[in-house]
């Protein structure tokens, strides 16, 4: 239930593209749909990976009401390799409206992630300490 520590590389963009444009950034982009999870079940093959509903495990939604991921950037936190049980879903996504903590992930407003997006390219690495 904390950010990880260390340098964080930018993987992918994820957006809802019935609430948001497309964001302008030199990263992989890819509009997500209903159906979109996040594995974040220990010891599932996919643990940690993008998938799409039904899955047989836990898996976390990545189309939310409270469209804190209405614009995700997938950070590389336990991707390459991946540790079962060392935590999953570390994003860079859009900030709750009443500014409350993550559960590990980072968080900014829309205008300031936007304008990171259009600044950042890929192999970039974001240090968290």
């Amino acid at each position: 239930m904390a950010t990880p520590r260390g340098l964080l590389r930018p993987v992918a963009v994820l957006f809802r593209p019935d609430r948001l444009g497309r964001p302008r950034t030199a990263l992989p982009v890819r509009p997500i749909r209903p159906d979109d999870r996040w594995c974040d079940a220990p010891g599932h093959p996919l643990y940690n990976r993008f998938v799409r509903h039904p899955l047989s495990g836990g898996a976390e939604r990545l189309w939310r009401d409270d469209h804190a991921y209405d614009l995700l950037v997938v950070l590389d936190f336990n991707i390459h390799p991946r540790a079962m049980a060392r935590g999953s879903a570390i994003f860079l996504h859009l900030m709750h409206h009443d500014a409350r903590p993550t559960a590990g992930c980072i968080a900014m407003t829309e205008a300031h992630l936007r304008q990171l997006l259009e600044k950042i390219s890929p192999g970039a690495g974001i240090l968290v300490g």
